[in-house]
């Protein structure tokens, strides 16, 4: 127990040097060990891809209380978006015109996407960033990982490293539309030199910026690691429960002159024909992960990492819903007094129930002029879909826990790859990466809509990688890569299309040119990303607010994304980047169903647009720090404007936008409290009107009708935060 005492002695009577540096030193041990669970997916200052890490103290800046794509906010060629207008609830992020079925995430080298969808849910994960050390993101292909296809980025996060101190911490933000967040962290610190421990509890709540767009979301995290000389053993688990009324359906072009916080969800009206809302129109989902690492150091040279992970899902979404056709349901008509009733109200819930679960690996090999990695991993889904009535005006002759649909997904995904880097010179490095992905995808049951489907297919993946990277000098260097990615389609794709959808092939060229001064570091990243089968966004949405994709030939996205800093002197400094881009399909036919004669009509664009690609993305941030611990930022994004399908129709777009945040954190320390914060983040301080996000679709009804919705986003708003360190 001597390093425990050691521990203790030095958080009573402050540190010394040699307790300072004995700490210090089991500091970069763990450090280095841990950094292990992570290092086969990352990339490193030799790999010739486009990336951005956000370390833990950049990550704090933000974190009161939204979700990561909020937290990311300022990363080259991202898009942020909110359902509920401020950040918390659903969110959702885009890289490069990618949305999130196209961006790879993983938490410790392990798939965090849905495995049927591609998405990913943060709303599942509230306050996740409280518990995340630093995240990578590669945009592109980028180098090999776990899990589903990286076509716009991947997003790499590592949880919390071991602490050598012990501490407790308490957080808490109150802020615009009853938002707040709390949340309480304990940890040992490191005992005997080999135990660590932390806990944290958070809760987070919000009415929201849309009408009766709340969020009620709870979270924990557990950790605890067992650090040896040449051997660390984390188990984790953490989840999250959420609770918030839907607020996905948008709002209509013309409903949103009138009033930006309209909502129709949970809409009927009653006996008299009055406008009322469903009280719990809410989506309702628990999330628990378990992951088990193991790392071993062999020698100097060989170093080891395995992990087992489980993720428990189960949840619904719950609506009122009039006029329903029992047929609709699986039921038969309803006679009363000789009357057939054919339609009912009733509410419904829509059921997930899944497991995920599997394992991953890494060999890594680390010399003076070659570092490799073998590594892959084995996933398991499976994933239950049904639906029940829990009330009707008319039961007909449904049963109570009677499943009016019920499917089941599955999906075996195994991948295994290599990557090498070589020092050829003192200043070439050259980099291979060859991986191997095989999916198995299928889906069988009665679907939503009474229709019997087995759907999936079977696919195997050649992923090739390579590049090379050219040091100029100490403070400049160059690298060059190309990378082929494959994808395959999404359960809604199966669903949604008529015909079995393509999987997808991009090749991705990546050109760069970095260098770092005394007082400035300046980046440029040209890409050129060429798709075969690409599946683009139609901006209409299934039953379910899912988007709907089809695919085209030929379609391709190129750009140049560059990337700045200059420090001033002692007190100012500056960060940003700007990306100009061209998203283009080669050939579009867009195919509209006649309702009134039945059928369809189609109609051909050349050299169009994609669809939620803008062409320009900038993002700034001035950071002025006029004494220590207080650090005055001004954080500015603006985001060009998008079409909401690919017909390059300037009537259905979001408009361009440019806003604003200060963020203010002060920090200091008193002899009783190690570390006091005070946090204000005021958002959005011109009170701008715009929509980050939207949708539309057409018809034909004997002429063409068009539809556009839309999610406005709140004006001036605010969060204020405390934090006490002990």
């Amino acid at each position: 127990m001597v390093n425990g005492l050691k521990l203790m002695l030095v958080m009573l009577i402050g540190s010394t040097p040699v307790f300072s540096q004995a700490i210090e030193n089991d500091s970069i041990r763990v450090k280095e060990l841990e950094e292990v669970v992570i290092s086969g997916t990352r990339a490193g200052e030799n790999t010739p891809v486009s990336y951005q890490n956000i370390n833990k103290v950049e990550i704090e800046k933000r974190n009161l209380g939204q979700d990561i794509p909020f937290i990311l906010a300022g990363a080259p060629s991202l898009v942020y978006t909110s359902d509920a207008g401020i950040g918390i609830g659903y969110t959702g992020m885009r890289i490069r015109g990618s949305d999130a079925t196209r961006i790879n995430v993983t938490i410790n080298g392990i798939p965090y996407n849905d495995s049927e969808s591609q998405g990913t849910f943060w709303v599942n994960l509230p306050d996740f960033s409280s518990s995340v050390n630093s995240i990578q993101i590669q945009r592109g292909v980028g180098t090999s990982t776990n899990g589903s296809g990286a076509f716009g980025a991947s997003v790499n996060m590592e949880t919390s490293l071991s602490s050598s101190e012990a501490f407790a911490e308490v957080n808490n933000s109150f802020g615009s539309f009853g938002s707040r967040k709390h949340n309480l962290i304990l940890n040992s610190g490191l005992l005997d030199g080999k135990w660590s421990f932390e806990g944290k509890l958070a809760k987070i709540a919000s009415d929201g910026y849309i009408d009766r767009a709340t969020s009620d979301l709870s979270s924990y995290y557990l950790s605890g690691n067992y650090i040896g000389k040449n051997t660390i053993i984390k188990a984790l688990m953490f989840g999250g429960k959420e609770v918030t009324y839907q607020s996905w359906n948008g709002i209509e072009s013309s409903k949103m002159e009138e009033d930006r916080t309209y909502n129709s969800a949970g809409l009927y009206y009653d006996i008299d024909g009055n406008e009322r809302f469903y009280d719990n129109e809410v989506d309702n989902y628990n999330q628990d992960h378990y992951q088990l690492h193991l790392s071993r150091r062999i020698n100097q040279f060989w170093t080891f990492n395995t992990a087992l992970h489980y993720t428990k899902g189960k949840g619904y979404f719950e609506q009122y819903k009039q006029g329903q056709a029992f047929s609709d349901y699986g039921l038969p008509d309803v006679e009363i007094g000789g009357e057939v009733i054919t339609e009912t109200d009733l509410i419904r819930r829509r059921w997930l129930d899944n497991d995920f679960y599997g394992f991953i690996y890494g060999l890594n090999y680390d010399s003076d002029r070659l570092s490799s990695v073998l590594g892959g991993g084995y996933n398991y889904y499976d994933g239950d879909h049904y639906g029940e009535i829990i009330w009707a005006q008319y039961a007909s002759t449904g049963e109570i826990r009677n499943r009016y649909y019920d499917n089941v997904g599955q999906k075996k995904d195994f991948n295994t790859y290599l990557k090498i880097n070589y020092d050829l010179t003192s200043k070439i490095n050259l980099f291979g990466d060859i991986q191997v992905r095989m999916v198995d995808y299928h889906t069988e049951g009665v679907d939503n809509d009474q229709q019997q489907i087995d759907i999936g297919n079977n696919y195997t993946f050649f992923n090739p990688k390579v590049g090379f990277s050219y040091h100029i000098s100490n403070d400049a260097s160059f690298y060059a890569s190309y990378a082929i990615g494959n994808r395959e389609p999404d359960r809604n794709d199966f669903i949604d299309s008529p015909t079995l959808p393509e999987n997808e092939t991009l090749g991705d060229i990546e050109i760069g040119y970095n260098k770092m001064g005394k007082a400035y570091t300046i980046g440029a990243n040209f890409y050129y990303m060429n798709y075969k089968n690409q599946l683009v966004l139609t901006g209409a949405l299934n039953d379910v607010g899912g988007s709907i994709r089809t695919n085209v030939d030929n379609s391709h996205r190129t750009g140049i994304e560059l990337t700045g800093g200059y420090k001033f002197g002692k007190m100012l400094s500056w960060t940003g980047n700007l990306t100009y881009s061209q998203s283009k399909i080669q050939k579009y036919v867009e195919d509209l169903n006649d309702y009134l004669e039945g059928g369809l009509i189609s109609s051909t664009y050349d050299n169009t647009n994609i669809a939620y690609s803008p062409d320009f993305i900038g993002s700034s941030q001035f950071s002025f720090m006029p004494v220590t611990g207080l650090d005055i930022m001004l954080f500015s994004k603006y985001v060009g404007k998008q079409f909401l399908d690919n017909t390059s129709n300037i009537d259905r777009k979001l408009d361009a936008y440019f806003v604003n945040d200060i963020i203010v954190n002060y920090e200091f320390s008193t002899r009783l409290i190690k570390e006091i914060g005070l946090n204000l983040m005021v958002n959005n301080i011109f009170n701008v009107e715009y929509e980050s996000n939207g949708y539309a679709f057409g018809y034909y009804y004997g002429e063409e009708i068009r539809e556009s919705y839309y999610y406005p986003q709140a004006g001036i708003n605010f969060m204020a935060g405390l934090t006490l360190r002990f």
